[in-house]
């Protein structure tokens, strides 16, 4: 499609917070201070996930993301689930329920190989928790993470801090009962895919038009896009790992039926940037203390990162 004559509307996608809640205060004042006032004030801001986890504000993040409505009425936001947030939000009872009726404990099977080694969360109400919760709420028995090269913080997720920063010990049960009651609401209602049309981005061609897919980790290239996108869009849980949210290799391109349609694919969770054509990878905090938050923003494909 060709650009439009009006004046290109703002889109700016966020990458993975993880808990520090200064980056993410100082990445809004740079996005703020940065771009003109008229399209921040107007621009779609999308936060593509993994609010929780490794960093020790997982509190304070919530509660800036829940007051951005309030204090940018003009914008839109959308706030899209992450593995850690998928995660937690098991832990305390906020996913929604199978759309067959079935138990959480039916996602347990195809990893229980893994209970031991990693831990998982046997504690009150384990019975009825879908398999990213018992991981998340776990203890892992190995102290040291060797493809971070930092030692675990409670569970394979690093999900200590997090409980910490609701006042209570890691893996304790009580999380569900200090997690505040609108918490628990923007964890319910995190949506797993935003699909936006009519987005400008400009390339070496001039500026186009495009079809806009923001999910957590990206689109798996080796599973129908059809699929894909019914479990995202319904937000199946009774996956008991969704790799459009927490995959790795298999995320990393653009699928296929996607090719020459024109389609930004934006995503995080990778914990570096990657920019290919329309392929965009926006996560260079990864959860490192010594690393920032960055965004994008289009059309421009200016990359805006935190300065604390």
């Amino acid at each position: 499609m060709s650009a439009s004559t009006t004046s290109p509307r703002t889109v700016i996608c966020v990458g993975d917070v993880h808990g520090y809640i200064a980056k993410l205060e100082s990445l809004w004042s740079n996005l703020q201070a940065t771009l003109p006032a008229d399209a921040f004030a107007a621009a779609l801001v999308i936060f593509l996930g993994d609010y929780n986890d490794r960093g020790p504000h997982t509190r304070e993040v919530i509660d800036f993301l829940l007051a951005l409505p309030a204090r940018h009425p003009a914008q839109r936001h959308v706030f899209l689930c992450g593995n850690h947030d998928l995660a937690f939000a098991a832990f305390v009872g906020e996913l929604p329920p199978p759309p067959d009726g079935s138990p959480f404990s039916a996602t347990w099977e195809e990893y229980i190989h893994n209970e031991e080694h990693e831990g998982w969360f046997r504690g009150q109400g384990y019975e009825g928790m879908h398999v990213q919760g018992r991981r998340w709420g776990g203890v892992i028995k190995e102290r040291w993470n060797p493809k971070k090269g930092l030692p675990y913080r409670g569970s394979i997720y690093d999900a200590q801090p997090t409980f910490e920063s609701y006042g209570v010990a890691h893996g304790s049960p009580d999380l569900a009962k200090a997690v505040p009651e609108e918490h628990k609401r923007f964890l319910r209602d995190l949506v797993w895919i935003h699909e936006e049309e009519n987005v400008p981005i400009d390339t070496d061609e001039g500026r186009i038009i495009c079809n806009l897919i923001a999910v957590h980790a990206g689109l798996e290239k080796s599973i129908d896009l059809n699929e894909q996108l019914r479990v995202l869009r319904t937000r199946d849980t009774r996956v008991p790992k969704v790799p459009m949210l927490s995959g790795r290799q298999d995320v990393w391109n653009t699928p296929k039926d996607l090719t020459g349609k024109q389609t930004i694919v934006v995503s995080g969770h990778h914990g570096q940037l990657h920019i290919d054509s329309l392929r965009f990878i926006i996560d260079e905090g990864g959860g490192y203390e010594d690393k920032p938050i960055a965004a994008i923003v289009f059309p421009s494909k200016t990359l805006i990162r935190s300065t604390e």
